[in-house]
């Protein structure tokens, strides 16, 4: 059933643990060793435990993710691609929605992946990295808002336009902010449930796909158009 008479006129996805089954710092930090110490740090951020601005620099200081990290990142991504996320994004293409994803991940590897999704490189939002002169790890981007809490609010509303009505799918806690910028989030739960989203979020999908999704974002007309 869906949430809103009106149609959406932007969708926001999260990518880790919801257009993807992984989370990217995690899996480089198994990649360079020091998942131990950096696990836990990622699942508190989640689940709101420690604020993102308390553990992003942290992570990535400890990991020095190279070019060839990214790369490499790039292909786990699209090997954990939920089995739905291509048909999804191509139906809200279809009803001519403006697909963006919002993300406190690295955009190289992002970027990438929307490729296969069909999503542009200007509507990837993420973190930037730099390199040095060898492709090493030179520093990332902080004066990006997607690193501190309270950045995917700032994203959402940059995007948003007058009269419009936006919704944003993903399956943690800082995702919730989009609330703050009257953005609907839907809290997804096919890939990880987290407490506090299922408490918060505007509303709830437990999944197990995207479709399942669409399901509650679409309006009755929209979900006739695509039969």
């Amino acid at each position: 059933m869906s949430v809103s008479s009106k149609p959406f006129d932007q969708v926001f996805f999260d990518c880790d643990s919801t257009l993807t089954r992984i989370e990217g710092i995690d899996e480089l930090a198994r990649k360079a060793n020091v998942a131990e110490q950096l696990i836990p740090l990622t699942t508190a951020a989640m689940n709101g435990e420690m604020t993102l601005d308390e553990v992003y620099s942290r992570r990535l200081e400890l990991i020095q993710p190279s070019r060839e990290d990214l790369d490499w990142l790039a292909l786990r991504y699209q090997d954990a691609l939920l089995d739905d996320a291509v048909e999804s994004v191509n139906k809200l293409h279809q009803l001519g929605k403006r697909v963006h994803v919002i993300s406190g991940g690295l955009r190289l590897p992002i970027i990438e992946l929307g490729k296969v999704l069909g999503i542009p490189a200007d509507n990837i939002h993420a973190v930037d990295i730099r390199f040095d002169e060898h492709n090493g790890y030179g520093g990332f981007d902080r004066n990006t808002p997607l690193a501190c809490n309270g950045g995917k609010a700032k994203i959402c509303q940059l995007l948003a336009n007058a009269g419009e009505q936006n919704v944003l799918i993903g399956d943690g806690v800082t995702d919730l902010e989009a609330q703050q910028v009257d953005v609907f989030v839907v809290g997804f739960g096919g890939v990880v449930k987290r407490a506090e989203v299922v408490k918060r979020a505007s509303t709830y999908v437990d999944g197990p796909g995207l479709l399942d999704v669409l399901d509650v974002i679409l309006t009755s007309e929209e979900i006739n158009r695509l039969q």
